[in-house]
């Protein structure tokens, strides 16, 4: 009876998944979540700029945007990025119209955008890459993604931090009770996805300013949520 009880008072002190694990589970335990997170130095990056122009005709406006994006893209290639990496294909055309009171709408031009989204897999070069956006006719800078390579090798710390974590808390638990851990009854896992470091830059940007992406760092997060027996 004295364990049986001990189990209840656990499982209703768990965070999150105790009420629906405690009522499957038939022999004395406790639940705890792990949780674990390691920091990491981006070395590539992901961007995302975008080309808009306003021409007479959707066909002009069509090939303005696409004559700065087939520049951007040579000039990228040029620079040792892989066509791979480049992602150029949508684009946008919306007619525009002036609305002069009391009168019918007046279609004055059409408006074309497109986006490309790039892959810096030199993070020194993420600048260089910028510039020559701007040079080539690209007149927005959405937004910066600071990411790592080796992104599965921290994922496995913080996974492995949160599976410590979690027999760490369970053991402690056991131990203030004056129980003894006999095991795993359960382990519930959710794949978890570091967040990246996201930036905006003005166009207008001062040279410090666009660097200080080389100062940020990733926190890579994992938790696993465990249902630990306790001898009987």
């Amino acid at each position: 009876m004295k364990k049986q009880l001990l189990a209840v008072v656990l499982g209703c002190s768990a965070l999150g998944f105790a009420g629906t694990v405690a009522a499957n589970v038939t022999v004395p335990h406790l639940e705890t979540i792990g949780s674990g997170e390691v920091t990491a130095q981006p070395d590539m990056a992901e961007f995302s700029v975008a080309v808009e122009e306003v021409r007479g005709t959707a066909k002009e406006a069509k090939q303005a945007v696409d004559k700065a994006v087939t520049a951007f893209v040579e000039r990228l290639q040029a620079k040792g990025v892989e066509r791979s990496d480049i992602q150029s294909a949508n684009i946008s055309l919306q007619p525009q119209y002036h609305y002069p009171k009391d009168k019918k709408p007046e279609l004055t031009g059409y408006r074309a955008s497109r986006h490309i989204t790039v892959t810096v897999r030199d993070l020194e070069q993420l600048n260089t890459y910028l510039d020559n956006a701007l040079g080539d006719g690209i007149n927005r800078i959405n937004n910066i993604q600071l990411r790592v390579s080796n992104e599965a090798e921290y994922v496995e710390q913080a996974r492995q931090a949160a599976i410590k974590d979690a027999m760490e808390k369970a053991e402690s638990l056991a131990k203030g009770f004056g129980e003894k851990i006999d095991g795993v009854w359960r382990i519930t896992y959710q794949v978890s996805h570091p967040r990246p470091v996201m930036m905006r830059m003005a166009m207008d940007a001062a040279p410090e300013t666009a660097a200080t992406y080389q100062d940020a760092q990733i926190t890579i997060r994992d938790r696993v949520e465990v249902v630990f027996k306790l001898e009987e």
